[in-house]
């Protein structure tokens, strides 16, 4: 995996690809951080996979010839818990595997070899496509750690952090059911949806990066407490604003 190291804006939006040529993910790379995006790069389908589930994406580029899954075993999978957009990118032009693909819930298809151009304009159809505006705006505000759910951004001390989609829609969760415990099928569920209400391990590593870029101890919690085998709670006091549901 590999995040952009440019100065792009911390709300860009994050592609995922997956492709196992080298070649292909430094150039798709190159062209879409060219764009203003934020990359995750993925060389086989589980890896992937793992990167959507505990990063998340905006929008997935997907080949089928992976070394260990085949594209649409991947798609498959994903589709199971995430709507993400993807765009299909192969060299199988075959037009009733396009149309399979198109019926497993890819988004869009792009045969290799491919314009560059074209495959941005695809992609920006596929996200404007999928912009959902808030219809209202709310806060969580203690002094220190300021939360604001419409423009998904977070500040620690005034410094903006840079958390991923994941990490980002924990904190949402619990934030805006402040006090209240959350238990660990609940938010798995709402993370990765309901095949994978056991998959703790998935929320072990989320906790512990959130907690990290919070600075918050596991001992001694400030915000994100653990109730051992039953679920997470938090804790932030004397916020200035009300929750608000995306």
């Amino acid at each position: 995996m590999k995040m952009n190291d440019l100065n792009i804006p911390s709300n860009a939006v994050n592609v995922l690809i997956i492709d196992d040529e080298p070649q292909i993910r430094k150039f798709l790379d190159i062209a879409l951080r060219a764009q203003g995006y934020k990359t995750f790069l993925a060389e086989t389908g589980q890896r992937g996979l793992e990167i959507l589930a505990l990063q998340g994406a905006d929008l997935v580029i997907l080949d089928l010839g992976l070394p260990d899954l085949d594209g649409q075993e991947v798609l498959t999978e994903l589709r199971v818990w995430s709507q993400v957009p993807v765009i299909i990118l192969s060299v199988r032009a075959d037009e009733t595997e396009k149309v399979a693909l198109l019926d497993a819930g890819a988004n869009d298809y792009v045969t290799k070899p491919f314009s560059v151009q074209e495959l941005m304009a695809r992609i920006r159809v596929m996200l404007r496509n999928q912009v959902v505006q808030p219809t209202e705006s709310a806060m969580f505000d203690d002094g220190v750690l300021k939360i604001d759910f419409a423009q998904r951004q977070v500040f620690l001390s005034n410094t903006l952090l840079s958390l991923t989609r994941k990490e980002f829609q924990l904190l949402m969760l619990l934030a805006q059911h402040r006090g209240q415990l959350i238990t660990q099928p609940q938010i798995l569920k709402e993370l990765w949806g309901p095949t994978h209400q056991h998959d703790t391990h998935y929320l072990r590593i989320l906790v512990a990066k959130l907690r990290s870029k919070l600075q918050d101890d596991a001992i001694h919690p400030q915000y994100i407490a653990t109730e051992p085998g039953v679920g997470l709670r938090f804790l932030g006091k004397e916020a200035s604003a009300v929750s608000v549901k995306e």
